[in-house]
């Protein structure tokens, strides 16, 4: 009978044993994502001092909705209010805009190796690929195209 007593709490040891290493296991699983170190509030610009890196369950409810990527939040634009700690999501920013709208900007006309240089006034904001509409300030005529890095817009076959 002892010798059954001795076994079993051989037994229940190796049990607890093996149930506080799979908790520590669980520990060392989390996910690490970027938050904000103080609140971001809308049209600021993120930059890296401002964000900090927190350990999350593996389990999260959501994962995919939020960034977790450092490098996808520094030079973008918070769109709300990003609290202190809490996960970014991803529809909670937007790229820095190269084209403002009501800004004079530079059109660049191209059609068959011929570019022509004009301006125009932009009618909407917008992002380094995107199409954006303007008004030639010639004309008045309304136009579209493409934004370019440095803030110019390209037409293509004019």
């Amino acid at each position: 009978m002892r010798a059954v007593t001795i076994v079993t709490r051989w037994v229940v040891s190796l049990v607890l044993a093996a149930g506080i290493a799979s908790v520590a296991q669980a520990a060392d699983e989390s996910v690490r994502y970027p938050v904000p170190a103080t609140a971001i509030y809308p049209g600021d610009v993120i930059r890296d001092e401002m964000i900090m890196d927190r350990n999350f369950a593996p389990n999260i409810q959501g994962a995919s909705a939020f960034i977790n990527d450092r490098a996808s939040l520094v030079g973008r634009i918070a769109r709300r209010t990003l609290l202190a700690g809490h996960l970014i999501p991803i529809n909670g920013l937007e790229d820095l805009k190269a084209v403002t709208r009501g800004a004079v900007v530079k059109v660049l006309v191209e059609d068959d190796g011929l570019i022509i240089v004009t301006y125009a006034t932009s009618l909407q904001s917008g992002s380094a690929g995107m199409m954006v509409q303007l008004r030639n300030l010639d004309t008045g005529v309304t136009i579209r195209g493409i934004v370019q890095q440095d803030g110019s817009v390209r037409i293509q076959n004019g």
